[in-house]
């Protein structure tokens, strides 16, 4: 890789290893099609910055099956999640913003953050380990260890879990997550998961929850011995 890589560039890597990481399934690749739809761009405009990410060895992009991050890809995107998640935990903790929409804050000015200045929110900030959504924060090296949580969805009956992180950052969603008593660092108990993706029954201390799948896919847990 020789030549600069933009603020644009990281944006993209960011996205496309968010949307792998964040599959119900293992997956390596994910269609042009869903970058495209993700960050409300046109396709062309999307294979024509595959195709930039790619000359520079940060994708590699295999016809009729999508696009991969590649390690030094991962590397980069990863330096720009770094940013945005230490720019939300600044505007939640130093700023007094409410995590239920501090994403679009903490994206725009993401944008302009230099290392330097990111270090010093993360000093600032007491080095969070995750940022208000229960996220991972990577380290400044571009590295961040293997996830060992779950999505809810997956999980079966009679499991108590703890909620590690909510995998969106639409407000209405995260709202109504949060008035189900489901913020990351939540208990709770799997009481009931019905068939053919049916509800999930969930207990929270004396109080009982019902949400459907759809809802539980948006939820990473850890299983609690």
């Amino acid at each position: 890789m020789t030549a600069a890589i933009s603020s644009k560039m990281r944006a993209y890597l960011a996205e496309i290893y968010r949307l792998i990481d964040r599959q119900l399934e293992p997956v390596d690749y994910v269609s042009t099609s869903q970058l495209a739809e993700t960050l409300d761009v046109s396709p062309p405009a999307v294979n024509r910055m595959v195709n930039r990410l790619s000359k520079q060895g940060l994708l590699h992009h295999q016809p009729y099956r999508g696009i991969a991050i590649t390690a030094p890809g991962r590397v980069e995107a990863l330096k720009h999640i770094r940013k945005q998640r230490l720019a939300e935990v600044f505007l939640v903790q130093i700023m007094q913003m409410s995590w239920l929409d501090v994403h679009e804050e903490a994206r725009r000015l993401s944008d302009g953050i230099s290392e330097a200045v990111a270090q010093r929110m993360f000093e600032m900030t007491d080095n969070p380990a995750t940022c208000p959504h229960g996220e991972p924060i990577p380290a400044a090296d571009g590295t961040l260890p293997p996830a060992t949580d779950v999505h809810l969805s997956r999980v079966e009956a009679g499991a108590s879990v703890r909620v590690s992180r909510l995998i969106t950052r639409e407000t209405d969603r995260l709202q109504y997550i949060d008035a189900l008593g489901l913020a990351p660092g939540q208990a709770c108990e799997v009481i009931h998961v019905a068939p053919f993706d049916g509800p999930i029954q969930l207990k929270l201390g004396r109080e009982f929850r019902i949400i459907g799948q759809s809802l539980a896919q948006l939820i990473r847990v850890d299983i609690l011995p």
